[in-house]
């Protein structure tokens, strides 16, 4: 009788690093939906230089993807193939050099509004309104009350996915209203922000205003934040709330009652019932309006 054999895993391709390679990793509990599947691989490296001679050294067929602290993230139920990165400790810190920021792309973004608030640096506030790290914000453009990176970012670094470390320009990123035209396989490492000499009470009111801002108008249940881009001209809460959508369900999945632009898990809602909501919403508001939302959450991984 021929012995059976098992099946050989994705992790037996691996470069060695020294930061940490754990294989089929819940991502799930790592987004703020609380909900999807597994990382095939999930790896969290030590450092830049490790990151790099990771990428330098991992075969070319094998698909990587970057995950952040999961705020504006949805983890399809049938998880993600590949590589998932996530940039953690050795990423995380926080540095002032003269009335800039220096922030690592695992630095939350609120850590740096605050950061720059201690230092009585102002323009940075507008950080304090948006749930991610610097690396995701760098990826999407993202901005709330007024800001968004474009207007303060001096400069970035990159590793691309041969490996090689890169420093970015202001010009190689190509920013538009929430996105970006920087190439899809770069891995942002950190970024330094530009800031201005300002009154600290000041600062610290204006964070203040905003949180207030957030928590009177924003659920902060299981939820990835707004969910669709603003189309020209228009609003779009506005116009899922026009459809009719407001409080609509698919399974555990809702749109907020608070913020209609916001989907929320309820509790035992799958990814699938998420995006199933979502893609109702957009089917409503095009039958009610013509206008076609797109989604500004981020939807990674495959369908169960």
């Amino acid at each position: 009788m021929a012995l059976a054999t098992s099946k050989p895993h994705l992790m037996d391709r691996m470069p060695r690093p020294r930061g940490r390679l754990a294989a089929d990793a819940p991502l799930g509990p790592q987004t703020w939906f609380r909900t999807g599947g597994p990382a095939e691989i999930l790896f969290r490296p030590a450092d830049v230089e490790d990151l790099s001679s990771f990428l330098a050294a991992l075969p070319t067929d094998i698909a990587v993807t970057v995950l952040g602290v999961g705020s504006n993230l949805l983890v399809r139920d049938g998880g993600v193939k590949g590589v998932v990165i996530r940039l953690m400790r050795g990423f995380t810190g926080i540095s002032v050099e003269g009335h800039e920021v220096v922030a690592g792309a695992g630095a939350p973004d609120l850590n740096v509004a605050l950061t720059a608030r201690d230092h009585a640096l102002a323009g940075l506030e507008f950080l304090s309104g948006i749930p991610g790290t610097i690396g995701g914000a760098l990826r999407m453009n993202a901005g709330a009350y007024q800001g968004d990176l474009s207007q303060v970012l001096v400069s970035a670094e990159a590793v691309d996915r041969g490996g090689k470390v890169r420093a970015v320009s202001v010009a190689d990123m190509g920013f538009s209203y929430r996105h970006s035209d920087a190439p899809p396989d770069w891995i942002f490492t950190s970024a330094r922000l530009r800031a201005a000499p300002g009154d600290q009470l000041a600062i610290a009111r204006r964070i203040a205003e905003i949180d207030a801002a957030r928590t009177e108008s924003q659920p902060r249940s299981r939820t990835g934040g707004s969910t669709f881009v603003n189309p020209p001209g228009h609003k779009a809460w506005k116009l899922i709330d026009q459809a009719g959508c407001r409080g609509l369900r698919v399974g555990d999945a809702q749109v907020s009652e608070k913020h209609c632009n916001f989907l929320i898990n309820l509790g035992a809602a799958t990814a699938n019932d998420i995006e199933v909501l979502g893609e109702d919403v957009r089917r409503r508001v095009l039958e009610n309006s013509g206008v076609k939302l797109e989604w500004e959450i981020r939807r990674i991984g495959e369908k169960a």
